[in-house]
């Protein structure tokens, strides 16, 4: 198996727990220096691939290798080479930032001399400085994440694992910590993002892969995802439910597809490829011809449009701030 080029391979993963395949026949490529985004609803497979190529269990078939180092024969060089964040912080809160950074480089047998000096480096580069001597129990959950990120880079690993690492985050703690993952990145390390939230793949990933029932289904750029379900497509919301039809004949003249039509919301929508013109004769038309609009924009699909027609379902996420 070459890796010219790639941090993370694998090929045909195969993880059973009794009758349950978790993964199955699960293919993976993630190029070094990058961002790359597993995407997955929960049971998908993300975690369990995530605990393979970390060495943390151990594969039933396929073959895996990371930083160029196989997963199954090489695991103790493998653990050498990576960090490893998962969903929960994993930093004791009753030490303070300084002295979890400093156990940590003890841990990795680094000596007193070198875990002081390499974690007020890490305190320093992740912004943690003037928390640095608090203790962590006092820490915002953004803070929390950051110093967990931080503890993962004692060793400065080539292949960084973060499992779903802004569940349960705010978004001003969830921007601090995609803010650190940038900074990781631009340092040379290779990130394989797991995550449910989409807007998180969208900020991050430069590369996808959409996971679904142990298998990959997708595997393309943000934007080569979004293409898959259309491109810009123009949209209209009327005032009155009668005048969608019109509006339809109207929207038809200028689009790639045949329109689409909700009337329920009282929407019209459907792909154009010339964006700005499409826009404008639609809204000249409808005006000169006195229907209602309550708003007309163009609007790109979002990576929730993908994943609900790759998966025919949305992210569990999706879901549960759609209920709220």
């Amino acid at each position: 198996m070459k890796d010219d080029g790639y941090a993370v391979r694998a090929e045909g993963l195969e993880k059973r727990y009794g009758e349950k395949r978790a993964l199955h026949g699960f293919d993976l490529t993630v190029r070094a220096g990058t961002v790359h985004g597993l995407l997955g609803p929960n049971g998908a497979g993300k975690t369990t691939a995530v605990r393979i190529l970390s060495t943390l269990i151990r594969l039933d078939g396929g073959r895996a290798t990371v930083a160029g180092l196989d997963v199954a024969r090489q695991a103790r060089e493998v653990r050498a080479r990576i960090g490893l964040t998962g969903q929960y912080a994993a930093v004791d809160e009753v030490l303070t930032g300084r002295q979890n950074l400093e156990m940590f480089g003890r841990l990795f047998h680094l000596g007193g001399r070198r875990a002081r000096a390499r974690a007020a480096e890490l305190l320093e580069r992740f912004d943690l400085t003037d928390a640095a001597d608090k203790g962590v129990g006092d820490y915002s959950g953004g803070m929390r994440r950051r110093l967990d990120l931080a503890a993962s880079m004692i060793l400065t690993p080539a292949v960084l694992f973060l499992d779903e690492p802004t569940t349960g985050l705010d978004p001003r703690s969830r921007g601090e910590v995609w803010d650190s993952v940038r900074a990781l990145v631009a340092g040379g390390t290779t990130v394989l993002l797991t995550t449910q939230y989409l807007e998180e793949a969208d900020r991050l990933a430069s590369r996808i892969t959409v996971i679904d029932r142990g298998r990959s289904i997708a595997d393309d750029t943000p934007d080569g995802l979004k293409n898959r379900v259309g491109g810009d497509r123009v949209e209209v919301v009327v005032a009155e439910r009668s005048d969608i039809p019109r509006v339809v004949k109207v929207v038809a003249r200028v689009t790639d597809g045949e329109p689409e039509s909700d009337e329920t919301e009282l929407r019209v929508h459907a792909p154009v490829t010339d964006r700005v013109g499409a826009l404008t004769d639609v809204a000249r038309t409808l005006q000169d011809e006195g229907v209602r609009v309550e708003d007309i924009g163009l609007r790109r699909p979002s990576l929730d449009d993908v994943f609900l027609r790759l998966t025919g379902h949305r992210t569990e996420t999706t879901q549960k701030e759609a209920a709220v």
